[in-house]
This record gives structure tokens, C-alpha cells and sequence, in this order.
């Protein structure tokens, strides 16, 4: 088969159409291989999105061990809860209600604390987020009220466990206190067993914050 095209002398020429179809089929080609490529790119960017999350969802699992193993005693007693790497103990076991003075029984238990969660947070680089919490009863401020608020007794708690730590042997570099009152709470609060869970202390390893680069002194011209 062929093309008859015309030149500009006027004599008719024939080209074979087998070269217009293979220019039409290289470009084809060209194009199948351009989204061929593509397609292998977004599969290779999903399949290095997947490692990641498979190594991050590891990382968290041999650190939820760790931290198990670490708390293992205290966890027996039943006083203390570990749930995603937050370590929870009920304000009553702590402190009285409406009060940050710490009962003996809740001192001696941070006390059995200590020393695994240094050793924990030693090998991890980690630091130590005490957070305080309350339920949503409101409190009042009065001439026998030493708190205004709920965000403010949450923090002398969180204080009071945070200061705890510190006299028992955790070093002040390791630890730091958080508050959020009746924020976040983990039952309902229309019930006495609710709010009773709702007061509570948490405790969490966090990463510690790289270091600020000191800028270095300028040159005097």
C-alpha cells in the first residue's frame, strides 16, 4: 500500500505507509514507557512509605517491651497502668481530693519508680513529661480553697510528682511537669467511677529537644 504526496514539482510521489505507522508507533511507545516510569516511580515512593511506617510501628512495639519489662514490678501491683507508652497512676492513690499534698503510700510508689525509668530514659536519650489531670467538677476559689481552678491544682500535682521524682533520685534534666486540668479526659465524667479515673497522674518518655546551635561570635573587621 501506499501514500501518493504531492511536490512542488508538481510529480506525484508515494511514500510506503509503513513509515508513518512505525513513527506512530514509536511515539506510542515512547509515551507507554514515559507512564510506565512514572507508575514505577509512585509504586517505589509507596513501598518506602510502607518500610517507614513497618519501622516505626516496630520501633514503637520494642519500646512498648522495654518500657513494660522496666516497669514490670510496679505494674504487678496493679496501682500503676501503662496504655501506649503513658504511664497512669489514679490521683487517689496519690492524693487526697483536691489537694497536691502526696500521700506516704503514693511517695513510696514513685520512689519504686525511680530507678527504672532512669535506666529506661538513659539508654534512650528520653526525657520524663509528668502531666497532671483532673475531672470536670469545678472548683471554687474560697478563703479554704487553695486552688482557682482545675488547670491550677492539675499543675501543683504535676509539680508535686515532678519535685517527688527529683528528691528520690531522678535527675531535674530528665523530668518536667505538664498540665491540662479536665482536658483529655479517658471516662465520662457524669459519674463518681468516671470522674474517680478522670483525676489522675500520667507520666511519658518523650524525645529530648535537640540543642539550640550556639551562633558563633562575629569577626571585628
Amino acid at each position: 500500500m501506499t501514500v501518493l504526496q504531492e511536490q512542488d514539482d508538481g510529480v506525484e510521489h508515494t511514500a510506503p505507509v509503513w513509515a508513518v505507522f512505525g513513527d506512530l508507533m514509536a511515539g506510542l511507545v515512547g509515551a507507554f514507557v514515559l507512564i510506565l516510569v512514572g507508575v514505577l516511580v509512585v509504586q517505589m515512593g509507596l513501598l518506602a512509605d510502607l518500610e517507614s511506617e513497618v519501622r516505626k510501628r516496630q520501633m514503637e512495639e520494642q519500646r512498648r517491651m522495654a518500657l513494660e519489662k522496666a516497669l514490670a514490678i510496679p505494674l504487678q501491683t496493679g496501682r500503676v497502668t501503662l496504655n501506649n507508652g503513658r504511664i497512669g497512676i489514679s490521683g487517689s492513690v496519690l492524693f487526697p481530693v483536691n489537694s497536691d499534698q502526696l500521700r506516704p503510700d503514693g511517695r513510696q510508689l514513685l520512689k519504686s519508680l525511680v530507678h527504672p525509668l532512669k535506666v529506661y530514659l538513659g539508654e534512650r536519650q528520653e526525657m520524663l513529661m509528668v502531666s497532671g489531670f483532673t475531672d470536670d467538677k469545678l472548683i471554687r476559689g474560697g478563703k479554704d480553697q487553695r486552688f482557682s481552678d482545675n488547670l491550677e491544682l492539675s499543675a501543683q500535682r504535676a509539680l508535686t510528682v515532678t519535685r517527688a521524682l527529683i528528691d528520690e533520685g531522678m535527675p531535674s534534666s530528665q523530668v518536667f511537669a505538664a498540665a491540662f486540668g479536665a482536658e483529655q479526659p479517658v471516662a465520662s465524667n457524669d459519674d463518681e467511677k468516671g470522674r474517680a479515673l478522670n483525676r489522675r497522674v500520667e507520666m511519658a518518655p518523650v524525645p529530648k529537644a535537640a540543642p539550640t546551635p550556639t551562633p558563633a561570635p562575629a569577626l571585628k573587621p
